[in-house]
């Protein structure tokens, strides 16, 4: 379903190719990327649609009115409860950009005394599309639920991955009983050095540039409060 739409983005926007390092794909190949990645132990995608206008639930169908917390500075009317409903929030016409995660491994010499975890590097990257909704909040907004999602989330996910990396080498019986914990290093995002409005967004969330500009004009931004442990440690220190 939203195929045509994100193919579309890339085809028309020149600035959005620059900003995602990307070249545009026909309709043929961005479905057959996008099989390629439904599938992918490595990499994590979210479509980004436009914010709900009311509080939503996932089970309630009721349009009462909902009885507000207040305090001296929150005097907001109370809002309608709408149903989330598959088609409706997230349809074509609501869409508006995506947010992903790259997995990959950690090949960083000088970690090599930490035989103990299977290491990987975590990157980060978001697009927001329609420039009717940029400078708007909404890409700190979707960055910080994403980085909960990925606290919340982060031992299946980094499992998932490390069986992943082991199946691909022909390893499966090892990754079924192997006693190393997958562990997230670092996490980052590469980000063009002209597209300030990105750096800062990251800077806003506790992202630091580490090092200089790199050969192709990408800065890399460093999210340091990590947490120093393998497996549950570290999904605690995200």
């Amino acid at each position: 379903m939203f195929l045509p739409i994100t193919s579309g983005w890339k085809i028309r926007n020149k600035a959005i190719q620059a900003a995602t390092a990307s070249e545009p794909l026909t309709l043929e190949e961005e479905y057959e990327n996008q099989q390629s990645w439904r599938s992918s132990h490595d990499k994590l995608t979210f479509i980004i649609c436009q914010p709900v206008t009311s509080v939503v639930t996932s089970t309630s169908t009721s349009t009462a009115p909902v009885t507000p917390v207040t305090t001296s500075e929150d005097s907001a009317p109370p809002a309608s409860v709408q149903a989330v409903k598959a088609g409706k929030v997230d349809s074509p016409s609501q869409m508006i950009g995506d947010v992903n995660l790259f997995l990959y491994p950690n090949d960083d010499e000088e970690d090599d005394d930490e035989n103990d975890c299977f290491q990987c590097i975590a990157e980060v990257d978001i697009m927001i599309a329609s420039p009717s909704h940029r400078g708007k909040g909404l890409g700190k907004a979707v960055v910080s639920a994403f980085l909960q999602y990925i606290a919340r989330n982060l031992e299946g996910v980094l499992r998932e991955y490390y069986v992943g990396e082991m199946q691909q080498e022909e390893q499966q019986q090892q990754a079924g009983t192997s006693t190393k914990k997958p562990r997230l290093r670092m996490l980052m995002a590469k980000i063009n050095k002209d597209n300030s409005q990105s750096i800062a967004l990251f800077k806003s969330l506790g992202f630091e540039q580490e090092g200089e500009v790199n050969y192709f004009g990408e800065v890399k931004m460093i999210w340091r409060d990590l947490g120093g442990g393998c497996g549950d440690k570290c999904a605690g220190g995200v």
